[in-house]
């Protein structure tokens, strides 16, 4: 009998990793699900193994938090639990001139799009390795390509995130495990809000819908796919920029970031 493969998702509340998570609970993939909101999860939880042939294990944490991601680790062995596929969907992101957006808002961001992505990776890896398999979707975005003006930490941390997940791909190969860097545009989850960029020209433009952008990412998974960029106008807009001058990239940006 083959062996159900068990995935852990963070973020997995709203939005893309909902959405995920729902995509791999119909791949009969069991679920370690985290995010802030217990109520949440605990609903998903139930709906999951209601409708599928699955087990879903909650753990409810704030992964802006240092000590989280050693705790999730911890919470995974005590229950015996060994991860084939880690998804790092959780991430958010800030409007506004950096020199007046709070100082507590960035550093939470670089906590939870850097830090905690990377410590996950760094201690769910090893196994993977050792077992000679293993699959990680990383969640960036196409802000990963250019600087971003009014959002410059959330810029740079998804170029991390990019950067990253296209080293470790490169360094795993021949070991059974791959990295998958998910680079969606604009979509519709609550991020915009949560970023206060919904009067912006870049969201004015058009958004793909969560399910969409998380099917491509899955898919890509599967397949060890290094990036994926979901939307051909996305994935042509992330090439056009590697040709422009660096300038007149970064001045386009602000021209859509900012608020009106």
């Amino acid at each position: 009998m083959v062996k159900q493969k068990t995935a852990l998702i963070t973020g997995a509340s709203s939005g893309i990793g909902y959405e995920l998570a729902r995509i791999l609970a119909e791949d009969h993939v069991h679920l370690v699900l985290t995010a802030r909101s217990q109520d949440k999860l605990e609903q998903m939880k139930e709906e999951l193994e209601r409708e599928y042939t699955i087990s879903v294990h909650v753990i409810p944490i704030d992964l802006s938090i240092p000590e989280a991601p050693a705790a999730i680790v911890r919470e995974l062995e005590r229950r015996g639990l060994v991860i084939d596929i880690l998804v790092n969907s959780a991430g958010f992101g800030l409007n506004g001139a950096f020199a007046e957006t709070e100082w507590s808002e960035e550093a939470g961001m670089i906590q939870l799009n850097i830090i905690a992505l990377t410590e996950l990776c760094k201690r769910l890896m090893k196994g993977m390795i050792e077992r000679g398999d293993g699959k990680i979707l990383n969640v960036a975005s196409t802000a990963a390509f250019q600087p971003g003006p009014f959002m410059a930490v959330y810029y740079a941390t998804k170029a991390y995130v990019l950067s990253f997940s296209e080293a470790l791909a490169n360094e795993l190969k021949g070991t059974g495990v791959t990295v998958t860097a998910l680079c969606p545009g604009p979509t519709e989850t609550g991020f915009g809000q949560r970023a206060q960029m919904e009067g912006t020209l870049l969201f004015k433009r058009g958004v793909m819908d969560a399910k969409t952008v998380a099917r491509a990412g899955y898919d890509g998974l599967k397949k060890g796919k290094t990036v994926v960029i979901p939307g051909v106008k996305n994935a042509l807009l992330a090439q056009l920029v590697r040709l422009m001058p660096r300038n007149a990239v970064t001045n386009i940006v602000r021209m859509l970031q900012e608020r009106k």
